[in-house]
């Protein structure tokens, strides 16, 4: 059995899709208050009791702070600002970042523009 834990994070930024219509509404320069949502999870548990600690996961709000915050994601990133794209690249930083100093595996990313609408990358199996 796994245990497996949450952390949400939100950050404000704005993005284009220039890969789409003109026409269409994303095409053009807006913003959203996105949260970063992560899923971790363990075999077993270290002292006290933890899939990890909270705290360990530190980086990951300072990379969105310094990175992404009341950030033109456009010009910050290599990729089309896209959730799916967003929650692929955070993973990717995750993995390469955090993970190896923590004792659990990041499972997935799930990346919301808004309330009701979000796109989840899962990160492979190792």
């Amino acid at each position: 059995m796994n245990y497996r834990i949450g952390k949400c994070f939100t950050f404000d930024a704005a993005h284009c899709l220039p890969s789409l219509p003109a026409d269409h509404k994303c095409s053009r320069l807006h913003g959203h208050t996105y949260t970063v949502e992560i899923v971790l999870s363990a075999a077993s548990l270290t002292p006290p009791g933890f899939v990890t600690d909270f705290g360990e996961l530190r980086p990951l709000r300072q990379y969105l702070d310094t990175t992404m915050d009341h950030q033109h994601l456009n010009k910050v990133l290599d990729i089309e600002p896209t959730s799916e794209n967003l929650a692929r690249h955070i993973a990717d930083w995750f993995r390469a970042n955090v993970e190896p100093t923590i004792p659990a595996r990041l499972e997935t990313v799930r990346v919301h523009e808004t309330p009701t609408s979000w796109a989840e990358y899962q990160a492979p199996k190792p």
